[in-house]
């Protein structure tokens, strides 16, 4: 989700939501780099899942002009948006075996984050998915990754545009807020449906004698975001001012 995922801002990759993924290694490592192989690698997972998310965005575009209307556009992006959300996995990976200097940890969490709120709450709980938070948090995802994705691949073949960088650490301002509030109205509107029907609780008695509330975890789940996410947004505020203005400077000196 998008406060998970903007703990990568603490990493030193902040913006646009962005959690540490696969293109960390072009950054990040500029005195000890990946391999050949795995910078190749790394290129073309990078390529594909921009290429991924921009056919999430053109789909997106498409069925907003064939319909008319932006409600109920979930349903026409719906396979390829879970393929490469979940493809995300893959990012966990990397930080495992070492290509992607990053905490496997963190990553874990910031993927998994996302992949929860895909399968677990808009997937399971079908009511939902025709609600506009669904479409709000869809938008700012695809937009983030976008740009990601395209931060990491440039990065990575050492040809950082300086439009791309001013993308990935000044949209966030805008994009992190929205996919938040996008994010916590879905949770909320599939609350009474998971009450209802019990969805993925576990009530006494059984014979493992445990007891799970998944209606309570998702309110945890909401409740969780007042602390993280004013504490991650004016950190990522502060990274966009080092990173620019040390750009800016750069740009003065030559």
């Amino acid at each position: 989700m998008a406060a998970a995922a903007a703990t990568a801002a603490t990493k030193g990759n902040a913006g646009g939501g962005a959690r540490a993924g696969a293109g960390e290694a072009g950054s990040a490592r500029k005195k000890k780099g990946p391999g050949p192989l795995a910078t190749a690698y790394l290129v073309i997972y990078n390529v594909v899942m921009t290429a991924g998310w921009l056919v999430i965005a053109v789909g997106l575009v498409r069925a907003y002009l064939a319909k008319g209307s932006y409600h109920s556009l979930y349903y026409s992006i719906e396979k390829p948006l879970k393929f490469f959300q979940t493809g995300a996995l893959l990012e966990i990976l990397h930080c495992a075996v070492g290509i992607v200097p990053s905490s496997v940890v963190l990553t874990s969490f910031q993927v998994m984050s996302r992949v929860f709120l895909i399968w677990a709450v808009t997937h399971s709980v079908k009511e939902v998915q025709s609600e506009d938070s669904v479409l709000l948090y869809v938008i700012a995802w695809t937009m983030t990754e976008i740009i990601r994705y395209s931060f990491y691949t440039f990065s990575l073949l050492n040809h950082l545009p300086y439009l791309i960088k001013w993308a990935r650490y000044t949209l966030f301002i805008v994009l992190y807020p929205m996919g938040v509030s996008g994010e916590l109205l879905t949770i909320y509107a599939a609350l009474p449906f998971v009450r209802q029907a019990g969805l993925y609780s576990i009530s006494l008695p059984n014979k493992y004698n445990f007891s799970f509330d998944y209606y309570a975890f998702l309110i945890l789940i909401m409740i969780s975001y007042i602390p993280i996410f004013p504490q991650l947004y004016f950190h990522m505020i502060h990274q966009r001012r080092k990173v620019l203005s040390h750009t800016e400077e750069h740009k003065k000196f030559d």
